[in-house]
């Protein structure tokens, strides 16, 4: 028997919502287990990320990065994931790498802002304007229906296109559209802070995505000092991303200024003249419990 495959349109069997309850629900399963191994040719890169939650089942995510890919008009990251059963260990079926990478990411970060933002949030900057940015206006649209997008880029061009295909505003001073912001969503390549403490006001949701390396963060140590700061998962953040290795470094923040990951769900409550911080650092945990979403939304 052929092993299933859910394509990319499965994604019109998905909601935003039911994926962030989904998230919630499965963090109250047994801690994941995870692992990560990466192979290297010159500047390309194998990357296989593996999960295995106790009543959930077990993932591998295969990842290739290969920067060269755009002189052959291809995406420069592919790959392939497989979902096991939890009970047999056999496997039910391959999701599409880019459904599942786009549902998770942006998953992610909304069930953090649902707990953490303002409920009748109104205006949301989207700071970038690649793939990553074009799900965060569909995933922030469906919590927060009343709110106007802008979108600032460095490269104003993808900006405009980018509004233009949602209906956006483009921000052109970024210390002012951060200041209206109810929430401010980041999902750059930034390697030096281009989000500064001193933009930021009481009562604002600051949402950083884009730093995935020690070398890379988007917001500066003021920014980290002045916020209430949560993470997805202490394993793939505290170590491991410069958004948080370096303001803890510098003395900006300690450990337990650090208040909370997923795993400790119900500290994620909104206090309203704070401002607060989530970190998306991401995590094969994170691709088992939106892959098996998906699958039970597909199959039903």
């Amino acid at each position: 028997m052929s092993l299933p495959f859910v394509p990319f349109d499965a994604e019109r069997d998905l909601d935003w919502i039911a994926l962030t309850d989904a998230l919630a629900r499965a963090h109250e399963l047994p801690k994941a287990e995870v692992a990560d191994s990466f192979l290297y040719r010159g500047q390309d890169t194998l990357l296989n990320r593996a999960a295995w939650i106790d009543g959930l089942g077990s993932l591998v995510k295969t990842a290739t990065i290969f920067p060269g890919n755009a002189e052959h008009g291809l995406p420069a990251v592919n790959g392939g994931v497989t979902l096991y059963s939890d009970k047999t260990g056999v496997a039910e079926a391959l999701l599409d790498f880019h459904l599942v990478t786009k549902w998770k990411t942006a998953g992610d970060s909304l069930l953090a802002a649902r707990r953490l933002a303002r409920p009748g949030s109104r205006r949301i900057l989207v700071m970038g304007a690649g793939t990553v940015a074009a799900s965060l206006i569909e995933a922030y649209g469906a919590a927060f229906p009343e709110a106007r997008f802008e979108i600032w880029n460095r490269t104003s061009e993808k900006a405009v296109a980018l509004a233009e295909r949602y209906g956006a505003s483009v921000a052109e001073d970024l210390p002012e559209a951060v200041g209206r912001a109810d929430i401010v969503t980041s999902a750059t390549m930034s390697t030096t802070p281009i989000l500064h403490g001193e933009w930021l006001r009481p009562g604002q949701h600051v949402d950083l995505i884009g730093a995935y390396r020690p070398d890379m963060r988007e917001a500066d140590d003021a920014a980290m000092a002045r916020a209430r700061v949560f993470v997805d998962s202490y394993d793939t953040t505290l170590e491991h991303i410069g958004e948080l290795i370096e303001p803890m470094k510098s003395g900006a923040i300690g450990r337990a200024d650090v208040v909370a990951d997923y795993y400790e769900l119900a500290a994620f409550e909104r206090v309203p003249e704070d401002i607060t911080l989530f970190k998306n650092g991401g995590g094969a945990h994170l691709d088992l419990m939106t892959s098996r979403y998906i699958l039970d939304a597909w199959k039903g």
